[in-house]
């Protein structure tokens, strides 16, 4: 059975990875399955089919024979869980880089979350660099406490997992900011996972549809 996953149409990252079909994307790779890809538009994301496969109208959905999913950190797991190469086989181990997805989706993702959702719907309110402050003292605590637990270590528990792969997707949404600059493990840290074949084939992946989108004048 053929795995689809749903995409931007026309992403709002611009071709940078940041849209969380990435993650899909490369959770496919490092398990070696292939997969398609049904690009949507925002009004398609909308309307009541793709409603019936994500009842909030985003992306990524996925559909294998007769499953369909949502929730990006969902879709990972089940990968995970039904393919080889992103869980370790001891079973501690196991549960421990399940841990770690959580954690990258619930404790470090709001934070960073929060902090483009105020630079883009309330840049201009007069309070703003007081809630700019704020947040950034959030993402700094939180980028501070992983740092310390990834130390000098390759991966956060072992061998490199879906933990890891989850982790890393969400730090990327801060590449470039002078706040993930403070913690150069953690740059290290994401620099390793990019540096894997499946990332760079996960990333061209989506990185094409944006550039033939563009080309297209779309």
């Amino acid at each position: 059975m053929t795995i689809t996953i749903t995409a931007f149409e026309r992403s709002p990252d611009r071709g940078k990875g940041l849209a969380r079909d990435m993650r899909v994307r490369w959770a496919l790779e490092e398990a070696g399955q292939p997969y398609d890809v049904r690009l949507v538009s925002f009004k398609t994301m909308k309307e009541h089919a793709h409603l019936a496969l994500q009842p909030f109208g985003q992306i990524p959905t996925y559909e294998e024979g007769d499953l369909a999913l949502f929730e990006s950190g969902a879709i990972i797991l089940h990968i995970a869980l039904n393919h080889r190469g992103l869980l370790p086989d001891d079973a501690n181990a196991r549960a421990r880089a399940i841990t770690w997805i959580f954690a990258a989706i619930s404790t470090m993702e709001p934070v960073i979350v929060d902090r483009e959702t105020a630079r883009f719907e309330e840049g201009k309110e007069s309070w703003y660099p007081e809630r700019q402050a704020h947040v950034e003292r959030r993402i700094r605590k939180r980028l501070g406490e992983l740092s310390a637990r990834l130390g000098d270590a390759d991966w956060l528990d072992g061998d490199f997992s879906a933990g890891d792969l989850q982790m890393i997707s969400v730090l990327l949404r801060l590449e470039g900011s002078s706040l993930l600059g403070e913690y150069p493990n953690l740059c290290a840290y994401i620099a390793r996972g990019q540096a894997r074949p499946p990332f760079k084939r996960a990333f061209e992946a989506q990185k094409a549809v944006f550039l033939a989108v563009s080309a297209g004048g779309r």
